[in-house]
Order: C-alpha cells, then structure tokens, then sequence
C-alpha cells in the first residue's frame, strides 16, 4: 500500500516538473517590456506614452511595463530629451536596467522616434540583461539631415537651414549639450560627421569596427523598423530603415542593403538579414501616426 502511493506520489511529481519544463514561458509570466519616447516626450504623458503602456497592458494582461523617465520630473524628462548628452542618458538607462529585478530574464523594447535609435545603443552596449526584440517605432537610425516639417530636397529654403545647421553641428560644444546634433548626419561632408559626431558615428560603426557592438546586436532575437511613409518631421524618412541618401549629395536616397554599412557588415546587419531577424514595417502616415488596430495587428506580436 506505500509503495503504491509512493509510486503514485513520484508519477505525480514527474509529471508537474514535465508541465513546469514543456511550459515554461507561461509559467514565467509575459515578457517584460521597456519603452524609451521621443523628442518632447516624456515617460507618461496620457496622450502618448502613456496611452501606448495602457494599450500593451489591454494585450497582453500581466504585462510588466517600464516606461523609462530621464530625469527626476517630468519637465526634466522633457527637457533631457533636447539637452542631456544622449551616451549619458545611455549609460544612466544601462544601470537602470541592470538594477531592477523585473528584467533579470530579459526584456524586449520599443523606442519612438529617437528613442529607436538609443535603445538600439543600449542594446549594442549593454548586453545584461538581455534584450530580446527591439522595436524602433520611426526611429533615425542613419541620423537626419533636415529640420522638421521642412524637407530640404524639395525646399530651397529648407535647404538653407539645414546648411546653416551645419555649420556648429559637429563643434564639441554642440554635440555634448544638443541631443539632435548628436544623431545630425551630413551626407554632404561624410569625413566631417565621422570625426564630429559623438554618438551616431560610434554606434553605427563609421569611424572603426567595434566588434563587441556587433555581436551584442545580433544576439537580438528580432529588430523590427516600422517606416513612416509620409512622415514631413524625418528628414529623410528612408532612414528610419536604416537607408539614407546617397554620400556626396542630399537629393537621392539608398537603401539599407546598398550601403556601406550593410556590404561591409559592419554592424552585423547583413547576417541578421539573412537570419530572418530584421522586420521592415511601414505605415501610410505621418511620423507616429498610427491606428489601436494597426498596433494590435503588427506590433504586440513581437511583444509576447
């Protein structure tokens, strides 16, 4: 009679650890995620991040959701967004991370407009813990050359505000207390933003090969772009696919895999590609515009 309810115990036991085993995401809950906003924005704004962290939350029940605030207020959280130098508010985002327990497991992110591009650094420079997708929601990952809402390939005008632009983008003094300037990209004077920028050149690899950025990109299980087609606030909006124009002028515009970058593979994106790991996203709208449906349908997929 014991041996029967010890054999029946163990039956028992084997069993939950098999379930335990064969289920083990459910078990561990959803995956947590981190959302870094844009220029302007802030954490919790109930129009914009704050709507989008009450969408995920509506998605996916349960759902742990960081919504990161560079600052101690919400002003400075604004205000950070244009003047705190962006590798500052990188390594001060890394700590974070590495310092809370919700994440230990990993996260996936999702960054909008320039937060994109700083997720995709803290993704390449801090590896723990471990980011498993990235989403990058109208993020400048070949940086802008162009003032919002004014294209300088079809504005004489516009033309000349981004020329005028140049002329302190890359001055040390600028690129340590002007976030934009930090991700600015001249396609008209390539060497210059190569030496001069302090962001943008490092992560993307234009002035040497940083192989440890490499590998800490491509540990990503997916990197997701989504495109604004008819965004008038990125100038050019191609480069929210990793394209840009063409160097030497600032008319035409290359994709992604006809540029450097990608036939190197200094970054790694090629193989990624071929990985089946990046996804190209694209929106009829304006920069952020989007619909609930249009999110729900192409976005929390990757967020499970």
């Amino acid at each position: 009679m014991c041996l029967c309810r010890m054999a029946v115990w163990w039956l028992l036991s084997l069993t939950a650890l098999l379930l335990t085993l064969h289920d083990g995401k459910a078990e561990e809950g959803p995956v947590p995620l981190v959302i870094w906003h844009g220029m302007g924005d802030s954490c919790c704004n109930p129009l914009s991040m704050g709507a989008v962290k009450k969408m995920v939350e509506t998605q996916i029940p349960g759902i742990y959701v960081l919504s990161l605030k560079i600052g101690n207020s919400l002003p400075e959280d604004m205000e950070n967004s244009f003047f705190l130098n962006v590798n500052k508010q990188v390594e001060g985002v890394c700590k974070e991370l590495a310092q809370n327990p919700a994440l230990k497991n990993g996260y996936n992110s999702m960054g909008f407009s320039q937060g994109g591009q700083f997720l995709r650094a803290v993704a390449q420079r801090c590896p723990s813990p471990p980011m498993r997708n990235l989403i990058s929601i109208g993020g400048q990952h070949q940086g802008v050359y162009g003032f919002p809402q004014c294209r300088g390939e079809i504005s004489h005008i516009c033309d000349l505000i981004r020329k005028f632009l140049n002329l302190g983008a890359y001055t040390r003094n600028i690129q340590d207390h002007l976030v934009q300037a930090e991700y600015w990209h001249d396609p008209m004077n390539e060497e210059e933003y190569r030496n001069g920028s302090i962001f943008l050149a490092d992560i993307n690899q234009e002035r040497h090969v940083n192989e440890i950025y490499k590998k800490n990109l491509q540990l990503l299980e997916k990197f997701v772009m989504v495109k604004f087609f008819n965004d008038t606030m990125v100038d050019p909006p191609d480069t929210e696919w990793f394209g840009f124009y063409k160097p030497g002028q600032s008319k035409e515009t290359i994709r992604l895999q006809d540029s450097s970058l990608y036939t190197e593979d200094r970054l790694g994106l090629k193989e990624m590609e071929k990985a089946g790991k990046l996804v190209f996203l694209g929106v009829e709208g304006n920069h952020l515009q989007f619909s609930q449906e249009w999110f729900n349908k192409n976005i929390i997929p990757f967020l499970h």
